[in-house]
């Protein structure tokens, strides 16, 4: 679909030529009619004088004299013509020479203004007066070449139109620039919303006009509806998840009571869907206690979250001497918090299990974001490796878990369209976790 700036911009682009070639076109008709009049006006007064020239003579006639007009219609082929008809008596002027000027018959105290071809078939403005003198009927027609005259309109058209265009245009790049900082705020509507995709804040407060307020005012009550149901839904999860966990610890128990030593497979049964169920439950509780606080911001700071993310695993792993050593950056990310610290709970909280004393966390920020987890535990075989991220999968049942962590941080990886590799740390010898998520924009 079109966007709305160029709809707009060509619709009032449209508009305004629209008005100005009938401005034009207006401006033209009028300066040819005030041409024309001025012309009339000129003939008019040379008409009623070749009339004060005529003479009444004793035998009825009719004469008059022309040395009292202009010498311009004494030259020959000058531009300006008469024709002084007495009845049926024509008296042309000299300047027609034989050309025969049609002109119109007008009634006593009548005139009549109109257009004719002349000598050379060049246009002429003619002026027909009719009047009744001596008993006699008058017609005299004037008439002047408007060649001089179009030649003088067609320079002040073309200047006019260039006018026009410069005008066009110049109201074209305003009207363009003002279509622009009307719609500036949709831009920065689309911005924030663009931020509350990223994480970077959580409801649009650009200032908006009156007719799309309404819009985003419905906007930011729909985030402000999907953050409240989304924090409604991981509460819940986290109290089914505590809930549960008293009972399937019973289940488990139940499972081990001796009534079911005559019936193995279904102690087996019994035992392996409890331990599902309780790995499910570990899982939501472990994501309750690693996200901590859902009211946080949501642009995440990694190194801020990593600091708070130590006192939580060393509380748990207080059996161990734990030195984590931390490189990050110490600025927002535009990650969603909740799995950033997912990612990073479940990798440093692997590492604790396995590691002696020393882990290193290191995240760098470039064309993407990096992140290495390496401990100075015994590490993974090569033939392992591939198993990792099976879920329920553990590669060594004496250490206590239930093999989801790499699972799940694969899965979130893999929906950031990321990658996650493993080997060994050449720095601690131990097992290596590298991660990398291309960045939100």
């Amino acid at each position: 679909m079109m966007s709305l700036r160029k709809r707009l911009g060509r619709g009032l682009i449209a508009v305004l030529c629209a008005i100005f070639i009938l401005h034009w076109l207006a401006a033209d008709w009028i300066i040819r009619s005030a041409a024309e009049k001025q012309m009339a006006n000129r003939l008019a007064d040379d008409g009623y004088s070749l009339l004060e020239t005529l003479a009444y003579r004793e035998d009825d006639q009719v004469t008059f004299d022309s040395f009292h007009i202009s010498s311009v219609y004494n030259r020959r082929l000058s531009g300006h013509y008469y024709l002084v008809k007495v009845d049926a008596q024509a008296y042309p002027s000299p300047s027609l020479l034989d050309f025969p000027l049609a002109v119109a018959a007008v009634g006593p105290q009548q005139s009549m203004l109109y257009h004719a071809t002349g000598p050379n078939r060049t246009p002429l403005l003619v002026l027909s007066v009719g009047a009744v003198k001596f008993g006699h009927r008058i017609n005299i027609s004037i008439a002047e070449d408007l060649s001089a005259v179009d030649h003088d309109i067609t320079a002040i058209r073309a200047a006019y139109f260039g006018l026009t265009l410069l005008i066009l245009f110049s109201a074209i790049a305003l009207l363009r620039w003002d279509i622009r900082r009307a719609l500036r705020p949709l831009h920065a509507v689309g911005g924030e919303l663009e931020q509350v995709a990223n994480g970077g804040r959580q409801k649009i407060d650009a200032q908006v006009p009156e007719e799309v307020k309404p819009l985003v005012m419905e906007i930011n009550h729909l985030l402000a509806v999907v953050v409240r149901r989304l924090q409604q839904s991981r509460t819940a999860m986290g109290n089914l998840a505590h809930a549960l966990k008293s009972p399937m610890d019973l289940l488990l128990r139940v499972a081990d009571d001796p009534l079911f030593d005559s019936r193995p497979d279904l102690k087996l049964q019994v035992s392996t869907q409890t331990e599902t169920i309780q790995r499910y439950i570990e899982r939501e509780l472990k994501r309750a206690r690693i996200a901590g606080d859902q009211q946080a911001a949501p642009a995440c700071n990694p190194h801020q979250e990593i600091i708070a993310l130590k006192k939580t695993l060393r509380a748990i792993y207080a059996d161990k001497p734990l030195d984590i050593q931390v490189t990050s950056p110490n600025q927002p990310l535009h990650f969603d918090r909740e799995d950033l610290m997912e990612i990073l709970g479940n990798l440093l909280d692997n590492a604790c299990k396995w590691a002696r004393q020393r882990i290193d966390v290191e995240l760098e920020l470039a064309e993407q974001l990096l992140i290495r987890v390496a401990d100075d535990g015994p590490g993974c075989a090569v033939d392992g490796l591939q198993h990792l991220t099976q879920r329920g999968r553990r590669l060594d049942e004496s250490v206590q878990g239930h093999g989801l962590g790499l699972g799940i941080v694969a899965d979130i990886v893999a929906t950031y369209q990321g990658t996650m590799n493993f080997g060994r740390s050449k720095a601690l010898g131990g097992f290596l976790v590298t991660v990398r998520l291309p960045l939100q924009r």
